[in-house]
């Protein structure tokens, strides 16, 4: 697939990563993260998204779900495990998302279990990191 745009989305509180809970999540910023994955991916432009509001991140889905060569990063963050709406809106749009955590859900608490939006995504990169978007945007560089 000759890609021209990977979006990646974050949902609520993934503007903390970097100071919210070091020792599950890292200590870097997303924002000081992004230089580096664009500077590793420089044959495409990556766009960064995130919000704290759940409608403004399915607006954000369908302004861009329908441009062709273009495909998503999402770690919806804990709208992963409460809605319908994302996992919805990720299944009425045609591009391909990748769903990425940067902590393994499945170990965590309980409530993390549920996945509203696995199934609707092409793949699911778990606890792996900030390095998980980074095998993320290569799983799509290479579909």
């Amino acid at each position: 697939m000759l890609l021209k745009t990977i979006h990646i989305i974050n949902g609520p509180n993934l503007n903390l990563v970097g100071l919210r809970e070091p020792k599950i999540y890292g200590d870097i910023t997303f924002e000081e993260y992004v230089p580096t994955l664009q500077s590793q991916f420089d044959q495409i432009e990556l766009k960064y998204f995130q919000s704290n509001y759940e409608g403004a991140i399915l607006d954000y889905i369908h302004s861009i779900g329908f441009n062709s060569n273009e495909v998503a990063v999402i770690n919806p963050g804990g709208l992963t495990h409460t809605s319908i709406s994302l996992r919805d809106a990720i299944a009425g749009v045609t591009i391909p998302f990748v769903e990425v955590h940067i902590s393994d859900i499945n170990t965590r608490e309980a409530f993390r279990l549920t996945n509203y939006i696995k199934d609707v995504c092409s793949k699911s990169i778990i606890g792996k990191g900030l390095e998980g978007y980074e095998l993320a945007i290569r799983y799509l560089l290479e579909s």
